[in-house]
């Protein structure tokens, strides 16, 4: 979002919108088609979750500044609407302390559980 404009992207089936490691500077809102969470290895890909219209990724990497755990693809094409980091962050400053730390925290406990053994 620049200038109070909202930034959509178009992207086709099986695009990346991030890889997994990338740094993180925006989460997204699906508002048309379908995002893939996904795990790639050398050999394989791994479908952790999907997001339908209306859904929201990306948003764990601005909670902790940490870089991305997974990429997303588009798994059906469509139109994603991008939240950078500062539109983030006003929401979340207006928000109650005690909520900020309870995200952190949620967000701490799955980048634990989903690290490799």
């Amino acid at each position: 979002m620049n200038s109070g404009l909202i930034d959509r992207q178009t992207i086709g089936a099986g695009t990346f919108v991030f890889r997994e490691g990338e740094p993180a500077n925006c989460a997204y809102i699906v508002q048309s088609g379908q995002v893939e969470i996904v795990r790639q290895t050398d050999s394989e890909v791994t479908v952790l979750a999907t997001i339908p219209q209306g859904g929201i990724f990306g948003e764990m990497a601005l909670i902790d500044d940490a870089p991305r755990m997974a990429g997303a693809r588009m798994a059906i094409g469509g139109t994603i609407i991008v939240v950078n980091r500062s539109t983030f962050e006003e929401k979340m400053g207006k928000s109650d302390p005690f909520v900020r730390t309870l995200l952190r925290i949620f967000v701490d406990t799955i980048r634990r559980l989903q690290a490799p053994d």
